[in-house]
């Protein structure tokens, strides 16, 4: 029996996906509500899947846009997810509420990540922080995973440099689990570098992890959150963070609301 025309190349590709996502075919058939004998059938190059069954199989694979596009392509349908530019007038809306926010945070620092972790916006009181790094650690795009990790960056100021490196360590892997994208795959080999020069500083973290870090001869101390759109359809609004810090103690928050 002939292979449909297609069929081969969108069926390897789906079972990269469940293999990365350690999915046995039973257990994405029970979860897509999809026969195991069709999804074999699929992966195999037996039958070609609809664009209607890519996405819906990519959609319980946890796939990124940009890769539903890909997945798309490689079954021979057109992409269904637009890519616009940050810049792009079709997402303004979204891009000025999104600013809006880091202003609204002031007096305390906040910045618009991508999926990298490079800066694409950041309000005044994030350039405190950053006062001192190196120059070339500053030329965009800025990453804050490589800022706070390097020795030129913020590293020789983060008093509990040990717990952090881990945190932003621990999230980069999990994210490069999710995509399998190979920058966020280096990203996180060359955190793990950092942290294997950090000193075994081992303290209680409190009821949250906090940045300690030292700026201008204070001893600052922040908590931070990280919110995501959880509806984007555009790839590159679906990989950005809001990245907030607030006060994790009375004097971070003195000092702060005193400028």
């Amino acid at each position: 029996m002939s292979l449909t025309t297609g069929a081969p190349e969108i069926g390897s590709t789906l079972r990269t996906w469940r293999m990365h996502r350690r999915f046995s075919q039973q257990e994405l058939s029970n979860r897509s509500l999809v026969s195991a004998r069709h999804l074999s059938r699929v992966e195999t190059g037996k039958a070609r899947p609809t664009a209607t069954m890519i996405l819906h199989l990519a959609e319980h694979l946890d796939v990124p846009l940009r890769d539903r596009n890909r997945l798309l392509l490689a079954g021979g349908y057109a992409p269904r997810y637009p890519d616009h530019h940050l810049d792009d007038s079709s997402i303004a809306v979204v891009m000025e509420g999104l600013r809006g926010l880091l202003d609204a945070h002031l007096p305390y620092p906040a910045l618009l990540l991508d999926t990298h972790w490079d800066i694409v916006d950041s309000n005044v009181a994030v350039d405190r922080l950053l006062d001192g790094c190196a120059p070339e650690l500053l030329e965009p795009p800025v990453n804050v995973v490589r800022i706070c990790l390097s020795p030129r960056g913020l590293a020789p100021r983060i008093r509990n440099l040990d717990q952090w490196a881990t945190h932003l360590h621990r999230q980069v892997v999990h994210r490069a689990d999710r995509t399998q994208d190979p920058r966020h795959q280096r990203l996180a080999a060359e955190a793990a570098r950092h942290i294997g020069t950090t000193p075994d500083r081992a303290t209680d973290p409190g009821p949250v992890l906090t940045l300690e870090l030292d700026v201008g001869g204070a001893s600052l101390r922040f908590f931070s959150t990280s919110a995501q759109l959880t509806t984007a359809t555009d790839v590159a609004l679906e990989g950005l963070q809001l990245e907030t810090f607030l006060p994790a103690d009375a004097a971070t928050r003195r000092l702060f609301s005193a400028e």
